[in-house]
């Protein structure tokens, strides 16, 4: 076995991958910070109790956990940055208004999420604190929608549903909480048949209402069709209300679809949950949804919606050709080529000094302009041969 393989599912960068996603890192936080975004940066690492609270199984489940050679307590390497945040609202800031964060760095899980996936993630993502109603939401989702323009993606497909939908069908229906995780997955997979079994013993119009969540899906008609055969419970109410509102502001975004068996990231998720698709790519772009509840683990319940993506799939997946290539500069001690070589780099151009001694590698630079002296003694930049 080599020394210098990599473990599974991790790999390194290239130089046009690895600019690639930093030009999108840079973009995208500029985007933040124009939206009055603040970037904070937590750390990679922590104790586990902290790292994991208000979190959840799964994110244990994807979380490496090491001895702390100081204190022989357990931490963890983080595999989501957003409760990171949610902390860093909670406590350290504590402002009792609205406030508006953002973040990039890299997350670790045990396992890929697909084939093909890394397991070393660049996860860049936005986080409104504050406030509670649709406005919000719609605020994030706007957001994420242009983060993802700034990549050069378009034709971008926004999948919404509401936790809120499900969890006020489980109080009409009275559910016991030992049903709900086998209910839960049968609706994630709209297997119709096992959601009959386990609702068996509610009346027939019950029944049809968990059904019925199996085939809301579509366009955004799917919300008057929903509000026609799903019961009129208080909660269920609301979450189609929210979802009509915000399909609204988001006409012309993307194109919209509504799923109300899209659950994902129920256990954390407590209103509005969305997902952005294309449509030469399995998994989703980007992600995120509404979750109020986080902030009690913190001590301090926070109205919370966010989004994440990782940047490095992106950067991987979608690529744009590159821009200009660099331009080859002559190793000379002259001050006139040193002053055109800093009126190009101030101007954006890349230009790479060929040092002495390496004439036979200049091809691996990809240069396609030099400069060159001319007869009066002035530098200009020439197409290269």
């Amino acid at each position: 076995m080599h020394k210098w393989l990599l473990p599974e599912y991790i790999e390194d960068l290239l130089p046009p991958t690895a600019l690639r996603m930093e030009n999108l890192r840079r973009g995208i936080l500029n985007l933040f910070r124009v939206h009055g975004y603040e970037l904070v940066t937590p750390p990679l690492i922590e104790y586990i109790e902290s790292l994991l609270t208000g979190a959840g199984g799964d994110l244990d489940l994807k979380t490496f956990k090491l001895v702390d050679q100081i204190t022989g307590k357990t931490m963890g390497v983080r595999a989501d940055i957003t409760p990171q945040v949610a902390r860093i609202d909670s406590h350290l800031l504590n402002r009792q208004g609205v406030t508006r964060l953002c973040y990039a760095g890299s997350v670790l899980h045990t396992l890929p999420d697909g084939t093909n996936r890394s397991r070393e993630l660049m996860q860049l993502g936005a986080e409104l604190y504050g406030h509670s109603s649709f406005e919000a939401d719609v605020e994030i989702q706007k957001l994420m929608l242009n983060s993802l323009k700034i990549a050069g993606i378009n034709d971008l497909h926004l999948d919404i549903g509401h936790a809120g939908v499900f969890r006020g069908l489980l109080s009409y229906a009275n559910i016991d909480e030992a049903l709900v995780p086998a209910l839960f997955a049968a609706l994630q997979a709209k297997d119709i048949t096992t959601i009959r079994e386990l609702t068996s013993h509610l009346d027939n119009q019950v029944q049809d209402a968990f059904c019925a969540l199996t085939r809301l899906y579509g366009g955004v008609e799917v919300l008057e069709e929903a509000f026609r055969v799903l019961p009129s419970q208080l909660d269920i109410s609301q979450a189609l209300e929210e979802l009509k509102a915000i399909t609204n502001e988001l006409k012309g975004d993307a194109n919209i679809n509504i799923d109300l068996a899209e659950l994902r990231g129920y256990h954390y998720h407590s209103g509005v949950i969305f997902a952005v698709y294309h449509q030469n790519h399995p998994v989703p772009l980007a992600q995120g949804g509404r979750y109020d509840e986080v902030g009690i683990s913190f001590g301090r319940a926070r109205p919370a919606t966010g989004f994440s993506m990782d940047l490095r799939e992106i950067a991987t997946r979608f690529w744009r050709a590159p821009g200009a290539k660099p331009i080859l500069a002559p190793y000379a001690k002259n001050a006139k080529l040193h002053e055109k070589i800093a009126e190009l780099r101030n101007a954006g151009e890349i230009v790479i000094a060929d040092l002495p001694g390496h004439e036979d590698t200049q091809h691996e630079y990809e240069c396609d302009r030099i400069i060159t002296q001319e007869p009066d003694g002035s530098w200009v930049v020439k197409p290269r041969a």
